[in-house]
């Protein structure tokens, strides 16, 4: 959220950035602005409360939910792929393209 606080998550910052950055398999590509995720502070609180195992615990819980989202995209946007299909589409996009 540009501008302001995503429920006490996240802080979206936007900056100029003078210079181009590195893109996908290292192609340098514009960046006339750069997007800042700065965490709340009552956020930042709570996750330092927090032992190492149960924000590992999270971050997998998140990667678990954002591929069986992806696997129900995949599946609704193309119903002609067979499952492995699909699996492997998910698991090269969630790698960024590195599987």
């Amino acid at each position: 959220m540009p501008g302001g606080s995503a429920k006490g998550w996240i802080t979206w910052v936007t900056a100029e950035v003078p210079r181009a950055i590195s893109g996908y398999h290292g192609c340098a590509m514009p960046a006339p602005h750069l997007r800042i995720e700065v965490i709340d502070k009552e956020m930042a609180a709570t996750l330092r409360q927090m032992t190492g195992a149960e924000r590992l615990a999270i971050a997998s819980k998140m990667f678990s939910s954002a591929r069986r989202m992806l696997i129900n995209h995949l599946r609704s946007v193309h119903p002609d792929w067979e499952q492995p299909q699909i699996e492997q589409e998910a698991a090269r996009r969630l790698s960024h393209g590195t599987v």
